[in-house]
């Protein structure tokens, strides 16, 4: 069997596109185009002809055309790809995963005290010739002792044979232990014996094995029965004395009648014992008693006389003889043929060593199905000589209940004599016996293996079927540990064991307790190549959950296993992602095993898999799971071209997988981490600019990953001193610094990275960084916040290579390579107040200075001329006078990247992700510049309550602060957010005060502020330089344990099928070409209808953006303070209310939904280029964000904001933006990077954009000049063409319903409408006049044909598509007809004749047009 047969293995990362939606009909058929023949019938029924295609799973084209010549074709795009449903979206600054568990998530399978039986005190009391006076026996009766006759020789002889006897059998399950006779001893000997076996064991278990069989049976009080010296008398001895004697750990095996007594006995003393110590010496006890407290041994000569020893020593031979009278062989087969089996018990292709193979496997379920896990891992894996002596004990039990004798221990087990493995065992064992006349007769004949082990595995794989944590566990697993140690199932046994692994932290729970882990640890030694796939999986598994068996790994060399795993390039990049995870997992704080791996060359190996290598042959390697099958890449379109790769470095000709490169890149960073040797290695093996270019892969999971590399490499200062860091050691190591610079400028460039993941490691990043190069970030940041005079401004060095924020981009590199260290919103260049200098008051800084090439330096707005004399005014020179600044050692590109690199830390403190945002502050912290927390101006209540539109500027208690500034202009991020640099000695509480005047707050809101933030002022505040203390202030990467996360979750499984999600997918497709059919149909007479309207919104300000739900009765609102609203208004109820951020420069731009056809999630753009995409929005206070990032960086100079405006594309996954800026910028939410960025052409703003929702890749945009341009991405010089139907300022604009992607309508706020077909003529077909200079908000159907206007004068006016005015709305349907509000929005419903207008007054209204139902 392949493994191939099995599963499926997935993981995360191939599938980046979501999910393909097949549709099939009832019967589960797919017809040739990829739809179901119920849902094409239905298609054709709505119009005259309906052609679908898709090209491989990827889209579902409709072309619908009419049967009238009038009709409007229309292309109808059904996309079925989803976006932003990775697991990195699923809140994932609340829910990052931990890594593998230190101590343990399921290490307690790891026995702490494991031991074993080190001296073993055989005592025969046999007195043969004598028998005991309370026992009657009959004739004939049992006589044999450890299978010799004791009446066949003299009495001496005859004890000294069964002595020996009894160790050789005791030998078979303890080699290594010493072993001491004392036959028919006295008291004193014994004494003598016990103190011997303790001196010789020291803290080992000692085993006493007790014979009475030739002395009284023991008394109530616990005691057994020795002789005296001249064997003329019984002497008692207390089962006190004796364990006195031995002490602990200890074993004791008494075989003699009504054993029970001393069980008792002992058990009693428990209860009456006290305190921790005794209770202990207990549990160390173990007691094996052959028969209750009022039983006496069988007597049959059936049995021999020591039937319970036999069985503890000699299980198969005691076993089998049991048997045999009772099986099918009792009539052919002899049993005195038992005693001369072939073969030996540890050789398992021989008939004898199979049978107690599988009588050990039979025993070992058994107690694994019945007993406590603590008690089994006690009894069966602590010791390998107990775990024998219970194993018999199971066979005891099961013999001697048949004999009216029930064997008892202590700890006491549960009855097992009726497992039904017991059956298994007499089937197996008559299989095997019925071989055993022609075996003994022709030594020649090859002997043929039981079918139970392949059975037991069969009933496994079954089990796996239907098995789950809910259920029972399965029976068998003990059955599959002892199947490893056979060849011919051990491939099987592997892939089974590994599916059970894959099922959960449960799973690899029991499979370790059960004893797997030293297994498949001597496994790793085995170089058969067809296991290597499979034994990769399950340490993956147990890695993933359990971090402690690293020591193991490294100890025995296993981690050489998976180096030279993970080196074979013909071994798929997902299994070798594997063993990067396990090697990472083994150097994850581990410093021997860093030590390890870095001899066995780790670093090099990944390394060089991390760079492109030739086209190779791969060879196949066996899967666990059926062979997938091979889908072509997702079109974005009906004929996709190929673009060039944005990116840089140099072309690839075999890229590795990404989750490769994921864990190449973690595998190496955890190898770097607190290790400054491995670090110094990595650098000379030029790993940074090898890791370099992976930061524009176009995984989320692989950029962070690299960032995370890269970040490790950073040192956080001398760390080979124990007594603490001590930072900027690189004074006589430039080298080094240069290095460590040059990976800062490397990680800057995914400062504008998409994804808030990569981010944040970049934040994480820069705090090594920042700790490492503390000074000199200190002294940039001084410098940061201080407004220096131009004298100091061009004294600093030039950084040549920075481009002008108002530059446009080709590619992602440039974009994230310019400006954009400080946001778009910061404002001019230079603010300076009305008191500064003629000089000042130009307004512009040179270029040549780093801070201000690179937007770091910001002017201070105005203030009285008090505050000339501040502290606030002190120049760069000033600052370096009191210690604040020293840049005497760096260079001028030193300077540069520092400016940069303190710009960063800047911009990630405003991070639109909050919990970047976060990591962005504790940054600044750690170089000495720390946020001034005050009183929150707002309320702590809900998103919904009611807020003070009056908004104090400073507390009262604090007058000095309502002259306050900052110069550095942060309030247009997450928080309004204000920093300072602390004193160079820290100020008493007067001077505190005064000083406060020159900084604004702080405005925390509650359910941001953390313990980390609030103790940033307080533990920088008055701390000239670095102290320890900041290392433990430092952000921690959650990336790592993140990750490994993927590899704790089953991965031989595809994802569940969600069946409620595809039949509303189905459904919902069935809907919409419905109702779009409809709408090309339609003759809209009037749209006025007034369906839903809400007075009372809770709205303090206007509406800015309005949206419905294209399939349930939901409309959206948001407000100028971007407070977002939820409506149902078919019961006019509100479903939620949230703060889209808490920022203080607040507006909206855009609302849409993305994944509409599925699960949707709403994307909020703001006016400041931030978009948001939140999850579970219609769940009152469940809202989640799933993501957030800039879309636009810097603005046009003169410009006050960005002003940005966005649209999004279902089709492609794009997200278009642009505003104050001279490019249109392309995000593909697919990959989440920067696709292209598009020149606008124009020496004027974007002030309108719409993309096209049929044709994919196009787009049109509206500028404040009045020109429109027609813009596909697909062609080289993506704009189409252009004209200037306008005058005045672009408001609205939009794609015609149709086919043809060069109709668009557009409106100017001068009030005029056009109608334009941009390839036939640059001048517009159709102009209507709508409103005289007061059109504010423009909507244009997406199908049917009509479009609307508002009007601040308090109207809408609906058009058709021939300029027709079918109706104007100017009054509410209600008894007093009250006039709606200015209009600010409108919105259509893609698929319903409904229009949606939002109002200046906080009025949302839903209109219906009346020819059709309102829904």
């Amino acid at each position: 069997m392949a493994l191939g047969d099995l599963v499926v293995l997935n993981t995360i990362g191939c599938n980046k596109d979501g999910n393909n939606h097949n549709m099939t009909d009832g019967n589960g058929s797919v017809n040739g185009n990829g739809t179901s023949g119920n849902q094409k019938a239905a298609r054709l029924s709505i119009s005259d002809e309906i052609v679908s295609r898709r090209a491989q799973g990827d889209a579902v084209f409709a072309c619908v055309a009419s049967a009238s010549s009038n009709a409007t074709s229309s292309i109808v795009y059904l996309p079925p790809k989803v976006y932003l449903r990775d697991l990195n979206h699923d809140a994932f600054e609340a829910s990052a995963l931990s890594g593998p568990s230190e101590s343990g998530l399921v290490s307690k399978w790891r026995m702490k005290d494991r031991m074993k039986t080190g001296s073993v005190a055989l005592v025969l009391c046999l007195n043969i010739g004598v028998d005991p006076p309370d026992v009657i026996k009959i004739s004939p009766c049992a006589r044999m002792e450890c299978w010799i006759d004791p009446f066949s020789m003299a009495a001496g002889k005859a004890i000294d044979a069964i002595g020996k006897a009894l160790e050789k059998q005791y030998t078979r399950w303890q080699p290594r232990a010493r072993y001491k006779l004392a036959a028919d001893p006295p008291v004193e000997e014994v004494k003598k014996l016990c103190n011997h076996c303790r001196k010789n064991a020291k803290s080992e278990r000692v085993l006493f094995h007790y014979n009475g069989h030739g002395v009284p049976k023991p008394t109530a009080n616990g005691e057994i029965w020795l002789f005296n010296k001249s064997y003329t008398q019984y002497i008692p001895l207390s089962i006190y004395e004796l364990e006195s004697w031995l002490g602990t750990p200890s074993i004791y095996v008494f075989d003699c009648s009504a054993a029970g007594m001393i069980v008792n006995a002992f058990i009693e003393r428990q209860e009456w014992g006290s305190g921790v110590s005794s209770a202990t010496a207990m549990k160390d006890c173990i007691l094996l008693a052959a028969c209750g407290a009022d039983e006496i041994l069988p007597q049959s000569p059936e049995f021999p006389a020591d039937i319970f020893t036999s069985c503890l020593t000699t299980p198969i031979q005691i076993a089998l003889r049991w048997f045999c009278p009772r099986s099918l062989l009792r009539d052919s087969l002899d049993p005195n043929l038992i005693d001369s089996i072939p073969g030996k018990q540890n050789e398992r292709k021989t008939l004898l060593g199979e049978l107690n193979w599988i009588f050990t496997a039979v025993t070992d379920t058994i107690a694994w199905n019945v007993l406590p896990r603590e008690l089994f891992q006690r009894l069966f894996r602590q010791d390998l000589l107990v775990a024998s002596l219970f194993r018999n004990f199971l066979l005891a039990e099961r013999i001697m209940r048949t004999a009216n004798c029930s064997p008892l221990s202590f700890p006491l087990l549960p009855p097992t004599h009726q497992h039904p493995m017991w059956d298994a065992w007499d089937m197996a064992a008559e299989i095997c016996l019925s071989q055993l006349p022609t075996l003994l007769n022709d030594p020649n004949v090859e002997f043929q293996p039981s079918p139970f082990f392949t059975e037991q595995l069969t009933a496994f794989e079954v089990w796996l079927e239907h098995g789950s944590e809910r259920k029972k566990p399965p029976e068998q697993l003990p059955i599959v540990l002892q199947v490893l140690l056979s060849q011919s199932h051990r491939y099987r046994a592997l892939v089974l064991l590994g599916r059970f692994l894959d099922m959960g932290a449960w799973a690899v729970d029991l499979a370790l307790s059960v004893g797997i882990f030293p297994y498949v640890l001597k496994l790793l030694q085995t170089t058969a190549a067809d296991l290597r796939q499979v034994l990769v999986f399950i340490w993956t598994k147990i890695l993933a959950l359990d971090k402690s068996c690293q020591v193991d790994l490294v100890k025995d060399g296993g981690h050489q296993y998976f180096i030279r795993y993970l080196d074979n390039i013909q071994i798929g990049g997902d299994q070798r992602a594997m063993a990067a995870f396990v090697l990472a997992v083994i150097v994850d704080g581990h410093r021997r095993g860093q030590e390890a791996c870095i001899q066995s060359g780790l670093i090099s190996v990944c390394l060089q898999h991390m760079q492109a290598g030739p086209p190779r042959d791969v060879q196949p390697e066996p899967q666990l799971g059926p062979p997938r099958e091979v889908q072509p890449e997702p079109q974005l379109g009906p004929s996709r071209e190929v673009q060039p790769d944005p990116q840089p470095g140099p072309s690839r000709e075999v890229q590795p997988e990404p989750q490769l490169l994921q864990w190449l890149c973690l595998c190496l960073g955890k190898l770097w981490e607190g290790f400054p040797e491995a670090q110094l290695l990595g650098l000379r093996e030029n790993a940074s600019s090898i890791c370099s270019p992976l930061l524009f892969e176009p995984q989320p999971e692989v950029r962070a990953a690299a960032v995370f590399a890269l970040g490790t490499l950073l040192s956080l200062g001398t760390e080979s001193l124990r007594d603490g860091p001590v930072y900027d050691d690189y004074d006589d190591d430039d080298e080094k610094s240069k290095a460590e610079q040059e990976i800062a400028k490397h990680l800057l460039k995914v400062l504008s990275d998409a994804s808030p993941l990569v981010r944040a490691e970049l934040a994480v990043a820069l705090s090594r960084f920042a700790v490492g190069h503390n000074k000199h970030l200190k002294s940039m940041a001084a410098a940061y916040l201080k407004p220096p005079s131009n004298s100091t401004l061009n004294s600093l060095p030039s950084l040549a290579n920075i481009r002008s924020p108002t530059s446009s981009y080709t590619n992602a590199s440039q974009f994230m390579l310019s400006s954009n260290v400080i946001s778009a919103n910061h404002g001019p260049v230079l603010r300076v107040g009305s008191e500064s200098n003629a000089s000042a008051r130009e307004g512009r800084v040179s270029t040549s200075s780093p801070l201000a090439s690179a937007s770091i330096m910001q002017g201070s707005p105005s203030s009285d001329g008090s505050s000339q004399k501040s502290e606030s005014r002190m120049s760069l020179a000033d600052a370096a006078s009191n210690g604040n600044l020293r840049l005497p050692r760096s260079k001028s590109m030193d300077n540069a990247i520092y400016a940069q690199c303190v710009a960063a830390m800047y911009a990630l403190a405003r991070d639109p992700a909050p919990w970047v945002a976060s990591l962005g502050r504790q940054i600044l912290g750690t170089i000495g510049v720390e946020p001034v927390v005050t009183k929150s101006t707002r309320p702590t209540g809900g998103a919904g309550q009611h807020r003070d539109s009056s908004v104090p500027s400073v507390p009262t208690s604090l007058p000095g602060l309502a002259r306050s500034f900052s110069w550095l202009d942060l309030n247009s991020g997450n928080l309004p957010i204000t920093f300072r640099t602390p004193p160079a000695s820290p100020p008493n509480r007067q001077s505190y005060l005064t000083g406060m005047r020159r900084v604004c707050s702080l405005e925390f809101s509650p359910h941001m502020r953390t313990a980390a933030d609030a103790g940033l002022a307080d533990s920088i505040l008055g701390s000239g330089g670095s102290s320890s203390s900041e290392r433990g202030l430092l952000p921690q990467s959650t990336m790592y344990n993140w990750s490994c996360g993927h590899y704790s979750r089953p991965l031989l499984c595809g994802a569940p099928d969600d069946e409620e999600a595809s039949v509303r997918r189905e459904e919902r497709e069935r809907l919409t070409l419905e109702r779009i059919a409809q709408c090309q149909h339609s003759n809209v007479s009037r749209i006025s209808d007034q369906i839903a309207k809400f007075p009372e919104t809770g709205c303090e300000v206007g509406l800015k953006a309005v949206l419905l739900h294209p399939f349930i009765p939901i409309v959206i609102v948001a407000d100028e303070k971007e407070t977002v609203r939820i409506w149902n208004y078919d019961e006019e109820a509100q479903l939620n209310v949230f703060d889209n951020h808490d920022g203080p420069n607040r507006g909206i731009s855009k609302l849409c939904l993305v994944n509409e056809l599925d699960d949707s999630m709403l994307l909020v753009a703001s006016s400041d280029g931030s978009v948001r995409v939140w999850k579970d929005y219609t769940q009152r206070d469940k809202q989640k964000l799933a993501t957030a990032w800039q879309t636009t960086q810097g603005h046009r100079p003169g410009a006050r904001s960005v002003n940005a405006v966005v649209d999004w594309q279902q089709l492609t996954g794009f997200l278009y933006a642009s505003g104050e800026i001279s490019s249109i910028m392309v995000w593909d939410l697919r990959i989440e990077q920067l696709a292209c960025s598009i020149p606008s052409s124009t020496e004027s703003c974007i002030s309108a954009l719409s993309a096209s929702q049929v044709h994919d890749r196009q787009l049109v945009a509206g500028s404040g000049d009045g020109s429109v341009r027609l813009y596909d991405i697909r062609t080289k010089e993506m704009i189409v063409c252009t004209a200037r139907p306008h005058a005045h300022r672009i408001v609205g604009i939009d794609f015609q319903p149709g086919l043809d992607p060069a109709k668009i309508v557009s409106a100017s706020q001068a009030g005029d409408i056009h109608f334009l077909d941009l390839r036939n003529n640059n001048m517009p077909y159709l102009s209507i006049d709508a409103h005289r200079g007061s059109l504010t908000a423009l909507a244009v159907h997406r199908h049917a044909p009509v479009i609307a206007s508002g009007s601040a004068k308090q109207y809408i006016k609906v058009f058709s598509i021939t300029g027709e005015q079918l109706n104007m709305v100017r009054y509410h349907n209600s008894f007093m007809g009250q006039r709606i509000g200015p209009v600010s929005c409108l919105s259509f419903h893609p698929y319903n004749i409904q229009l949606a207008a939002g109002a200046t007054d906080g009025f949302v209204s839903i209109y219906s047009g009346e020819n059709l139902q309102a829904r």
